[in-house]
């Protein structure tokens, strides 16, 4: 009887667990290093009562299977396209790919499966893949488990790709010459996690690989002459100093991810314990020291890249903001996307935590930036210069990772899961992973634009309560149906909270290059606090969005 109480038990903590699973996908604020690893440990209890209650747990065995296939394999999904956007079905199944990069050497990009363990080359030209097993991959053979690979590149001598391993705490090296993979363990593991989570690398111009893990407070450095595979020889731990998060419990404390400044022989470094506290530390290789720089409010900085002038562009996965550090002042700049689409929300009212989670930050053509937007389903391309935000919506979505009422049809609502992207290639495309879709796929920018804007109004000075008209310029190249658009750095999430705004028009029709302008009356509340801000102002049709960013300084 008893026995029997704790299997009735267990069921009922399974299907809660799955259900839990369900709900948690669903937010829209998505966590950002979900995994589907708790699973592993129910398929294990499984394996424990099976042989006492067979076909129960046989069919609870195979439901939980069913479960995760449905929500990560992408078994349904189609590859779907837009003007801009291409999208390509993956010719194995359930591959969860990753990790991604393009290579001019063989004219393909590479990326990871985390499912079946494997690194593939796809070269478009021939439309052909090539497939390279990765020797050791415990989850090719788990039924619900992968092991998240978030970062892959070539080293300085462009014949060698490393990537990092969650599950196995590894750092992988693949031969492009000899075909051939060797692995290299990190001399550290996690008593809570059982590994480092390793996910994000770097090289540096001194023959040195450094990496960060999630469930690790250090930067790590490998000299890669005196590495050895299957070993932890030549790897070595450097403590991140990380004092001020003395009062946050340990778990807490993350590596987001690092990008090494090549030219000045120093690491950039995002930590933060999520949603609570976010810093960036700069490592000088040289001097073996750290400086730190205190990111404000941002709660939980994670993609990090360093444009051609040295700025340094952080993401906020816990938010809608991506922020431009200057080294040289300690200046902080704040810009933010557009706020989430309807269409995530099936047309529904979006609700106002509703962030994009801004994830991976990479280098554009012409010293622009460029990003993921996680739970935006979007692409960001942001160019410095011009103030100009560029968003290209991504034709794929899944109702399982949205708040979808279950009767939507497929592809209208939700989100693709966009999670990792490459630097924009000299052809201009943006290729990125669809994790739970078992695609890839590229955003093509070299396609003229279907309107731009303009405005006189870079700057405004505001005191709490003021109003002021701002006017804007749009300009279409093609026949087009716009309807303006606004955010502010006011709030997370890019809402106005209680501050407000009007356009004098809520939709724009206009034929091929015509030019039309209108005006947003914004009402500053009277609670801001005085200091900066960001406006974007824009406009936006099905499948892109443009915004102009406008600082407001209020006195």
């Amino acid at each position: 009887m008893n026995i029997f109480c704790k299997v009735n038990s267990y069921n009922v903590f399974l299907f809660s667990s799955l259900l839990i699973l369900s709900i948690f996908i669903s937010s829209s604020n998505l966590n950002s290093y979900f995994s589907p690893s708790f699973l592993i440990y129910e398929f294990i209890f499984y394996d424990i009562l099976t042989p006492a209650f067979g076909d129960q747990m046989e069919y609870s065995k195979q439901q939980a299977i069913e479960k995760f296939k449905s929500q990560f394999c992408g078994i349904n999904s189609k590859p779907n396209s837009n003007q801009y956007v291409k999208e390509i079905k993956l010719n194995n199944e359930c591959e969860m790919p990753l990790a991604i990069i393009y290579d001019d050497s063989v004219e393909g990009l590479w990326y990871i499966s985390t499912k079946q363990g494997s690194l593939n080359l796809y070269q478009p030209e021939r439309q052909i893949f090539t497939k390279y097993d990765i020797p050791i991959w415990l989850s090719r053979d788990n039924p619900i488990d992968s092991s998240q690979v978030w970062d892959l590149k070539l080293d300085p001598s462009n014949e060698n790709l490393w990537f990092t391993d969650e599950k196995q705490n590894l750092i992988w090296k693949f031969s492009k010459q000899q075909k051939e993979f060797e692995h290299f363990k990190i001399p550290e593991t996690n008593l809570s996690f059982g590994t480092i989570y390793p996910v994000s690398l770097d090289f540096d111009n001194n023959g040195n690989i450094f990496f960060a893990g999630i469930r690790s407070q250090s930067l790590w450095i490998g000299n890669l002459s005196l590495m050895k595979t299957g070993t932890s020889d030549g790897i070595d731990s450097i403590p991140l100093p990380i004092e001020d998060y003395k009062d946050f419990d340990p778990s807490l404390v993350s590596t987001g991810s690092i990008a090494i400044d090549k030219k000045n022989n120093n690491v950039w470094v995002s930590v933060l314990a999520f949603g609570y506290k976010g810093q960036i530390y700069n490592y000088d290789i040289t001097n073996k020291s750290f400086k730190k720089y205190d990111l404000g409010d941002l709660p939980s900085p994670v993609g990090i890249t360093i444009d051609e002038k040295g700025s340094i562009w952080i993401s906020d996965h816990g938010t809608s903001i991506f922020v431009k550090l200057n080294p040289i002042n300690n200046s902080l700049t704040k810009f933010i996307t557009s706020t989430a689409s309807q269409k995530i929300f099936g047309g529904d009212k979006i609700d106002s935590q509703a962030y994009t989670l801004p994830y991976w930050m990479k280098k554009g053509q012409n010293n622009s930036i460029i990003f993921n937007e996680h739970t935006g389903n979007k692409i960001g391309k942001f160019f410095p210069e011009e103030l100009k935000l560029v968003e290209y919506w991504i034709p794929s979505q899944n109702k399982q990772f949205g708040q979808c009422k279950p009767d939507l049809p497929e592809n209208s609502c939700g989100i693709g899961n966009v999670l990792q992207l490459t630097d924009e290639t000299s052809n201009r495309l943006i290729w990125f992973t669809e994790w739970s879709e078992n695609k890839i796929g590229y955003v093509n920018t070299s396609i003229p634009l279907p309107f731009s804007i303009n405005t006189d109004d870079n700057e405004i000075t505001l005191t709490p309560g003021e109003s002021k008209e701002i006017k804007l310029e749009i300009t279409t190249h093609t026949d087009s149906l716009l309807h303006p658009i606004s955010s502010s750095t006011l709030t997370p999430s890019g809402e106005l909270g209680t501050s407000y705004g009007i356009f004098s028009e809520t939709s724009i029709n206009l034929k091929k290059d015509k030019l039309k302008e209108i005006s947003f009356v914004f009402t500053l509340s009277n609670d801001v606090a005085i200091g900066n801000y960001i406006l974007m102002l824009g406009a936006e049709d099905d499948l892109i969005s443009i915004s102009k960013a406008i600082l407001i300084d209020v006195i």
